[in-house]
């Protein structure tokens, strides 16, 4: 079988067997098995289901991470093809069958020709949906028990023609947060109002005031960012007056400056309303993802390695921000790296939304990806 065949087979049975994160225990056993299959060293179970192959050429001491997500998420597929999900209620609606079938595709390729003088790691990551996978790898060692100099990854993205790249130096996507705000009060008979305090009137205007934390706290020009109330729940009904509001909501920004100025800007705004109103509250403000940003010099790296594989028409290194997010946002704090965007499809064929039940990885792109990581690591270890 050609190589194309290869990672398209291997793509296909890791998409019609979909596991959840730190659940991906069938995918990790076969991406650990064929990577001994091409002779090279492998470490199971690092941050609990991921895994580490290591592959050596020549005497230097230069080396690079290649870093592929395997989760699926928790979506029921609505495909009909062969190859979709036999387990109910889980799919690969994000494409981390494609990212994973990539990456071995490139394995396969450099344990093959070995012209490269270095070390490839080569990191299958678990839990990456829900910002877990890559803090449970980095806990487990990943940047200590192996010396890794600069960190690479790939996702797949639908709307940008097939096989083109994208990316840019510094912030290419945003971080994400969330919040819970409690209401606490006494509530009351609705007809009587006035012999109790009305959380619902409180929540209101936090969620108005809330409107203005991005346009009067926050920089215009630098410090862009987005804030989402999602919920808003009582514990009131058609003639009670509640004692509790629980008000959840997202947000996004592009810097940790902005991020900690959100997270304060947010209870202050909580704690005037709650006082004015004589009222009291509880406040939770988690980071799930930090902003993904790229090192401009291996950005560079990566857009070389893109061009050489695509073109230089069908490469843009200076793209817009997302404000999607990524937990490889956790290893490029640890070090330097870059992370590329390759065009999944537009319209019916690749073009079908992320997260999406009808969604599915383009296999006319798995070659893109094993070439550019071929392509990448030969170019930075390069004989």
């Amino acid at each position: 079988m050609t190589i194309k065949q290869l990672v398209t087979e291997w793509r296909h049975h890791i998409h019609k067997h979909p596991e959840f994160g730190f659940e991906e225990v069938m995918t990790s056993e076969m991406v650990a098995n064929k990577l001994e299959e091409f002779g090279i060293e492998v470490h199971r179970n690092i941050g609990k289901t991921g895994v580490v192959g290591i592959l050596k050429c020549g005497d230097s001491d230069r080396s690079i991470g290649l870093r592929a997500d395997m989760d699926a998420l928790h979506i029921h597929e609505k495909n009909t093809f062969d190859h979709c999900s036999v387990h109910e209620g889980v799919m690969h609606a994000c494409g981390h069958d494609g990212h994973t079938a990539m990456l071995l595709g490139a394995a396969h390729e450099l344990a093959r020709t070995k012209d490269f003088d270095g070390t490839v790691y080569f990191i299958f990551q678990p839990g990456e949906e829900h910002g877990v996978g890559a803090k449970a790898m980095i806990a487990d060692g990943l940047f200590t028990r192996w010396k890794i100099d600069e960190v690479y990854a790939m996702h797949n993205l639908p709307g940008i023609p097939a096989g083109h790249f994208a990316t840019r130096p510094h912030s290419l996507m945003a971080s994400e947060s969330s919040f819970e705000i409690e209401v606490i009060a006494t509530g009351g008979h609705a007809a009587m109002p006035h012999m109790g305090t009305d959380p619902i009137v409180v929540g209101a205007q936090i969620v108005t005031a809330m409107q203005t934390i991005v346009s009067r706290n926050l920089s215009a020009i630098d410090e862009t960012a987005v804030i989402s109330v999602t919920e808003f729940k009582t514990n009131g009904t058609v003639n009670v007056i509640p004692s509790r509001v629980t008000i959840k909501g997202d947000t996004r920004s592009f810097t940790d400056q902005a991020l900690h100025k959100i997270e304060k800007a947010i209870e202050r705004v909580v704690a005037g309303q709650c006082m004015s109103a004589g009222v009291e509250y509880t406040y939770k403000f988690n980071n799930s993802f930090l902003s993904t940003i790229n090192s401009a010099t291996e950005t560079e790296h990566a857009v070389k390695a893109a061009i050489k594989v695509a073109g230089e028409d069908k490469v843009n290194g200076s793209c817009a921000p997302f404000t999607i997010s990524e937990d490889f946002s956790f290893m490029l704090r640890e070090r330097p790296g870059c992370y590329i965007l390759v065009g999944n499809g537009v319209g019916e064929c690749g073009g079908t939304a992320l997260h999406n039940p009808f969604y599915d990885f383009n296999d006319e792109i798995l070659m893109s990806g094993v070439q550019f990581w071929q392509t990448l690591v030969e170019d930075r270890l390069n004989k």
